[in-house]
C-alpha cells in the first residue's frame, strides 16, 4: 500500500470526474491475459482489497491500478531454436542460411513459441488527490509512471498534466543545503548524495552512509558539481532520497509499523481504509514542504 517512489505530476485543470464515473471509464479497459502472438496486454486492476473495483476512494482521494501481462520468451531460447532449425535447413539446402532465411527463421520460431511463453503480472499504482492538484504514481522511473498515464489519457478526455514548476531547481537548491550543511524547514540532511560535473566527462562523486556535513563535500560544490541526488529526513516522520528530476526515491515511514499496529484491526479491507488514509494524508504533507524548501511553485512564493 505505502507508496516508495514518488513521480509527481500537477493536474494542469480541475478534476470533475466522480469516483463512479471514473471507475465507469476505466472498466472500458480492465486488464486481460496476453492471447496468441501478443507479447504484452495492459489495463486496469483494482488497487485494493477489492480486486473488482477499479478506482478505490475516500472522499475526493483516489486510488488507482494499472496491470500489466507480459510473455516470458528469452532470447537465448529463440536464438537456440534457430540455430537447431539452421543447421537443419542448411544440410537440406547444402549451404548456410542467408540473413533473409534466417530473419524468416526467427519469425516463425517466436510464433510458435510465443503462446506457450510464461506469462508475468505486475501492477502500477497512482494516487490522484484532485484537492491540492496532484497525480502522483508509485514507480521508480519515468518511464514506468508514463506507462501508466499512456493509458489514464485515453481513458480520461482532457486530461492535463504538467511537472511541477518550481521557484528553485531541485539541483540548485539542494546543492545550496549541501554547501550550507543544513536543509531548509522540515527537513534535515540524511546521509547519501551524488555530485556531478558540468564539463563534457561529468565527474561524478557518490557518498552512501556518510556524513554530508564535511569540508570534503563542500569542497566538490566549490568546484563546481551539483547534486543531483540527496538522502533526507523529514519532520522525524520519512526518509527518502529527493534528485534533481524532483523524485522522491526509496521513500520510507519511520513509524509505518508503529501506524499499522495503532490501525490494526480484524478486516483486511479496513485496514486498507486506515493506512490510506494515513498515507495520502503524510503525502499531502510532504509534497507541501517540499515544494515550499524550493521556494514554492514559479510565480507564487512560499509562505
Amino acid at each position: 500500500m505505502w507508496f516508495k517512489n514518488l513521480q509527481t505530476y500537477r493536474l494542469a485543470g480541475e478534476w470533475t470526474l466522480a469516483p463512479g464515473a471514473f471507475e465507469e471509464r476505466l472498466a472500458r479497459h480492465p486488464l486481460h491475459p496476453c492471447i496468441g502472438l501478443n507479447p504484452q496486454s495492459r489495463g486496469w486492476v483494482g488497487p485494493g482489497t477489492n480486486t473488482a473495483q477499479l478506482v478505490y476512494a475516500q472522499g475526493r482521494q483516489m486510488l488507482i491500478a494499472l496491470g500489466v501481462e507480459q510473455k516470458l520468451l528469452p532470447s537465448s531460447v529463440v536464438r537456440q531454436t534457430v540455430d537447431e532449425r539452421a543447421d537443419e535447413l542448411e544440410q537440406r539446402q547444402g549451404f548456410k542460411p542467408g540473413r533473409k532465411q534466417l530473419r524468416d527463421l526467427k519469425d516463425q520460431v517466436t510464433a510458435e513459441l510465443m503462446p506457450r511463453a510464461f506469462a508475468k503480472r505486475r501492477s502500477t499504482r497512482a494516487w490522484i488527490d484532485p484537492v491540492s492538484g496532484w497525480i502522483v504514481v508509485d514507480a521508480a522511473s519515468p518511464a514506468r509512471a508514463e506507462e501508466l498515464l499512456e493509458v489514464l489519457r485515453d481513458e480520461v478526455e482532457g486530461l492535463s498534466l504538467e511537472l511541477p514548476e518550481l521557484a528553485q531547481s531541485p539541483a540548485t537548491a539542494m546543492t545550496a543545503w549541501l554547501a550550507g550543511g543544513d536543509a531548509p524547514g522540515t527537513f534535515e540532511l540524511d546521509q547519501e548524495c551524488e555530485l556531478r560535473g558540468n564539463d563534457q566527462s561529468k565527474p561524478t562523486v557518490r557518498y552512501l552512509r556518510h556524513s554530508l556535513e564535511g569540508a570534503e563535500v563542500r569542497k566538490h560544490i566549490a568546484e563546481g558539481k551539483l547534486a543531483t541526488r540527496l538522502g533526507l529526513r523529514w519532520n522525524n516522520r520519512a526518509s527518502f532520497v529527493l534528485t534533481d528530476k524532483f523524485e522522491v526515491k526509496k521513500l520510507r515511514f519511520e513509524d509505518i509499523e508503529k501506524a499499522r499496529e495503532d490501525v490494526a484491526t480484524e478486516s483486511p479491507e479496513e485496514q486498507f481504509d486506515a493506512e490510506f488514509a494515513l498515507m495520502s494524508g503524510e503525502l499531502v504533507a510532504l509534497l507541501a514542504d517540499l515544494e515550499k524548501a524550493m521556494g514554492g511553485t514559479a510565480g507564487k512564493a512560499a509562505t
